[in-house]
């Protein structure tokens, strides 16, 4: 499969920092695939996000998106072709959840024309497909966390993008919801779009991605799938935690992921 973002010795320092945030990192996502960058906190996980989609220049290297470097994409069409979910957003007025979505569609109409009949058929696509079509009418902030991130993607997807970022999506979720999002997302691959995501929960992106980035101090630890990268030898340096890697014993299509399990430490 062809690559739709690719970095090469790419690298930043933020102003006044001692230490690079992101430092020789090379990635190729392959289209149409669920890729997940894991790796401990504040190893870059998000720099590299913001890197990738161009909120950040490069101090060294750079990046590409379909070909061509995201500095000489002109802000509209890379919006019209990208979907971002950020981890925090602070909502300034009320909103219902279709006008939230129906946010998704601004890189379409631009300052001038108003919703047509298009947009608001690609909103009411992505209210089905993150299952809150029912919660159309609704408050955005009378929702519980669960509900607040899938119309969240779901205003990602009435862009109609062929590429989804998204930072951290289920973080604080229940099990369910984080389950949820996730299965959604490996839809959303299987179907064409292609998936990069941030998130601290290597057992669901064993389960889920394609292939995975494993950050530490701003650099690649590992790349690859789930099994070359999920490796005790692998992860027990980065995380700086005793660690036991088995195999998802199943069934169906989890089976044999790896799966991490945390060990105690042993008073010192």
């Amino acid at each position: 499969m062809s690559a739709v973002f690719e970095s090469l010795e790419l690298g930043y320092r933020y102003p006044r920092a001692a230490i690079d945030a992101v430092r020789d990192v090379r990635v190729a996502i392959p289209a149409g695939s669920l890729y997940a960058v894991i790796g401990p906190n504040g190893c870059g996980k998000t720099t590299l996000l913001r890197l990738l989609l161009g909120a950040l220049r490069p101090s060294v290297g750079s990046v590409r998106y379909a070909g061509r470097d995201v500095a000489d994409w002109p802000r509209r069409d890379l919006a019209l072709r990208i979907g971002v979910v950020p981890q925090v957003e602070e909502l300034v007025f009320p909103l219902s959840v279709r006008e939230l979505v129906a946010m998704g569609r601004y890189p379409h109409l631009g300052p001038w024309r108003s919703e047509g009949g298009e947009d608001r058929r690609a909103v009411d696509r992505a209210l089905e497909t993150c299952a809150v079509a029912a919660l159309a009418d609704r408050s955005f902030d009378t929702l519980s966390g669960g509900e607040r991130q899938r119309v969240r993607v779901a205003r990602a997807l009435a862009q109609e993008p062929e590429t989804l970022v998204l930072d951290e999506p289920t973080a604080s979720l229940d099990i369910a919801h984080e389950m949820g999002i996730f299965a959604l997302l490996r839809r959303l691959a299987d179907g064409g779009v292609t998936v990069v995501l941030v998130t601290h929960n290597l057992n669901v992106a064993a389960r889920f991605a394609d292939r995975l980035l494993l950050m530490h101090r701003g650099r690649t630890a590992a790349e690859g799938d789930p099994v070359r990268v999920l490796a005790r030898d692998v992860l027990e340096p980065v995380y700086d935690w005793p660690l036991a890697v088995a195999p998802h014993p199943g069934p169906g299509p989890d089976e044999g992921s790896p799966q991490i399990l945390p060990l105690r430490k042993e008073p010192s």
